[in-house]
């Protein structure tokens, strides 16, 4: 999984590497977590994808869903929690005893790891419903922040142009990505009206032809969540960037030849 760095993909020097843990270390350990993370790593990736949102105080945490029901032993709407309560709850014992009591991260918690460890960020902006542009906006200033002084911010990602056009706004020299699912119309004319540097789509709309008109407009590729080998061979022949995937196993590294 050591892919480098300062790739050259045909289209510019692209400085992150192509492999990259989904939420941490998939489904090995409790997502978007700092053990997720930390085992990650252990497992020879330097890139990682995490889920950040807003609490109602305004801190910028990690966690994918709305509501907190799934991962973590709270209730209700995540983002309508102030951070004081959101640090207190468990995080890890939904996945298994080995994780009981895990907290919540903060992106803080998260960058402070990367900087120190020289490892790399996709940060997915997951707003509450409602809050697209203010969590945009908040994530960009703090990413801003947190990565100052660093030669190679994060990657800034969402589903919502509306975060991505906050985010331009807070800090324009963020690179973001545009995450797509579907093929929506006017997908393309969205991402480069956002200054997008990628697109990060769904691997299964993904063939030649769509990787090339990404790559003809000046952008990168990238491709999420591919947990099987012959979908890693077929990506990797018709030319993508960076693939998201939850497999941590060596099998991986064989699919690239």
């Amino acid at each position: 999984m050591n892919a480098q760095s300062s790739r050259q993909t045909g289209q510019s020097i692209w400085p992150y590497p192509a492999w990259i843990a989904h939420r941490g270390a998939g489904q090995e350990a409790p997502e978007n977590t700092m053990a997720a993370f930390r085992h990650g790593a252990s497992k020879g990736f330097r890139m990682f994808e995490c889920d950040a949102k807003l609490s109602a105080d305004g801190v910028v945490f990690l966690l994918h869903d709305a509501t907190l029901e799934r991962t973590t032993n709270g209730q209700g709407v995540a983002g309508q929690c102030h951070w004081n309560e959101l640090s207190k709850m468990d995080a890890g014992s939904w996945h298994s005893r080995t994780f009981a009591g895990e907290p919540l991260a903060t992106l803080e918690n998260l960058a402070r790891y990367c900087l120190a460890n020289g490892y790399f960020l996709n940060i997915e902006i997951k707003p509450t419903p409602g809050d697209e542009a203010i969590t945009g906006q908040r994530i960009a200033q703090e990413a801003a922040r947190l990565w100052e002084s660093a030669s190679t911010p994060p990657l800034l990602t969402s589903f919502q142009p509306e975060c991505l056009a906050a985010a331009e706004m807070a800090a324009a020299h963020l690179p973001r990505g545009l995450l797509i699912h579907t093929l929506w119309p006017q997908w393309m004319t969205v991402a480069q009206a956002l200054h997008c540097s990628a697109i990060v789509a769904n691997h299964k709309v993904l063939d030649q032809e769509v990787v090339g008109q990404v790559h003809s407009s000046g952008l990168q590729c990238m491709s999420y969540t591919v947990n099987h080998s012959e979908d890693v061979r077929r990506l990797l022949s018709i030319g993508v960037d960076g693939i998201i995937t939850d497999q941590m196993g060596d099998h991986f590294k064989h699919a690239q030849g």
